[in-house]
């Protein structure tokens, strides 16, 4: 963890403030695709899709690049399952010298209403699984996340069951313009910090 420690330091030589990694949280393969729990992936395709940047298959991710206004967002999508995506943040934050505050994850919530958006600074993994792992490996609880409330409001309901399911019609029909939304929110935290963006956007 030296290295880590020493990376993630803000006040080292080596850590690039105008980098930021952005991480889609989600599981790899067809089945998966279309599912609530993959939400993070969504939206940092889309957030791709609206730069015209391509994915390049990568050291366990796939991986992307945004430039905009001197700063760079590198966007990944983990290829190992949800529970294991600390690995492939902790990688690539060092690889490329990112600074654990300019590190962002996009992932979904369960108990947030469908299409609410929440961003904070740090905070407990919430028994997401893909966040446990994220704290695992950067050994800390201080980094950004950006929620994707996907509204289990039904309360009988088997929750594996339900985040592993494919959108229902009427959440199809606000689904583009929220993630819409979301990808704008990201820009904000690259180019205006995390509490100007958690100011224009958190709970809208």
């Amino acid at each position: 963890m030296r290295l880590l420690k020493k990376i993630f330091n803000r006040k080292t030589p080596a850590v690039n403030m105008k980098k930021f990694l952005i991480v889609g949280l989600g599981n790899i393969g067809e089945k998966y695709k279309k599912t609530r729990h993959n939400v993070g992936f969504q939206i940092i395709d889309r957030l791709a899709e609206r730069n015209k940047c391509n994915w390049e298959l990568k050291k366990l991710a796939s991986y992307s690049s945004i430039n905009i206004k001197g700063r760079k967002l590198i966007l990944i999508k983990p290829k190992t399952f949800m529970n294991r995506s600390g690995k492939a943040v902790r990688y690539w934050a060092l690889k490329e010298n990112i600074p654990l505050e300019n590190i962002l994850i996009v992932t979904d919530e369960l108990h947030l209403p469908f299409g609410t958006l929440r961003l904070k600074p740090k905070g407990s993994s919430g028994g997401h699984n893909g966040l446990k792992d994220i704290e695992s490996q950067l050994n800390t609880l201080h980094y950004a996340r950006i929620r994707f409330g996907i509204g289990h409001e039904k309360k009988a309901l088997d929750q594996v069951k339900f985040v592993l399911a494919t959108w229902d019609d009427t959440e199809q029909v606000i689904l583009v313009e929220r993630i819409d939304f979301f990808t704008e929110a990201i820009i904000s935290f690259g180019l205006e910090g995390i509490e100007n963006a958690m100011n224009r956007f958190n709970g809208k």
